[in-house]
């Protein structure tokens, strides 16, 4: 048996021990790991985004069978589709957080209506994007959106406080020019005008709520804090309310008899 203590010099480079420092090749192993992670996102994102876009113009500018409230066969109802996509996105929630939380909202430090606010935003920029598919394409849609740079900037300074520098706001400004000018490129006619500046304010208006909608949430991260609201937590407690909100306007607008008459 071996001595507890040895010298330097006699000690084999067995003997270091197990404690000891770590080796190059963990950084780079948590790299790939990173690296990796971060891939899978990206391409579940921009695969969930262009089902979601492709779904969303196929389901609001179909002809389907006409029905006596709704001869054009379109889809008569935008808020419907908010309500579905809602629907499910509070049931993957709910999995998501018992799974990361074990509890739906006892470990959830933010109240139940500090999400409203985010909430009706949410809803009418939802609503908005799928009305204007009615007059635009999903593609210019999609460009549009990109063009959310200054409203973002401008909800991040009234909401939060958030100082910009002019040369990003000369960038955002540029942006905006480059995106209106593509969206309004195609116009060729009078009857045509109406219907683009029709898109044109659901657009905008889709893209005001929406940029309010992250910068709330940001507020309430900054409030509340991310380690006591996940991103599952918020996703829930923002769908909670987003489903209260849809049923209310479904049911004030008479639209679920309609809709239900459409489907069956």
């Amino acid at each position: 048996m071996k001595p507890l203590m040895v010298s330097s010099s006699n000690m084999e480079k067995s003997d270091i021990p197990l404690g000891g420092p770590p080796s190059q090749g963990s950084g780079y192993d948590e790299f790939v790991r990173q690296a990796m992670k971060l891939a899978f996102c990206f391409l579940g994102l921009q695969a969930s985004y262009l089902t979601w876009g492709y779904m969303q113009e196929l389901i609001m500018t179909t002809e389907f069978t006409p029905t006596a409230r709704v001869p054009s066969g379109l889809f008569p109802s935008a808020a419907f589709c908010v309500f579905s996509n809602r629907f499910l996105a509070v049931i993957v929630a709910m999995i998501c957080v018992k799974f990361r939380r074990d509890s739906f909202f006892e470990k959830n430090s933010a109240p139940a209506y500090a999400y409203t606010p985010c909430a009706l935003s949410n809803t009418f920029s939802s609503w908005s994007q799928y009305k204007a598919l009615r007059y635009v394409s999903f593609p210019v849609q999609t460009v549009f959106k990109s063009s959310k740079v200054i409203p973002v900037m401008i909800m991040g300074r009234l909401l939060q406080g958030t100082e910009y520098p002019f040369s990003q706001y000369m960038e955002a400004a540029f942006i905006t020019t480059g995106v209106a000018i593509f969206s309004l490129a195609s116009k060729s006619g009078d009857s045509e005008k109406t219907t683009n500046m029709t898109g044109l304010l659901l657009l905008l208006t889709y893209v005001s709520c929406d940029s309010f909608t992250s910068q709330y949430q940001n507020r309430l991260y900054n409030r509340y804090g991310k380690v006591n609201i996940d991103q599952y937590q918020m996703m829930l407690g923002v769908n909670i309310s987003a489903i209260a909100i849809t049923i209310s306007g479904l049911i004030l607008s008479g639209e679920i008899p309609i809709v239900y008459e459409f489907l069956w």
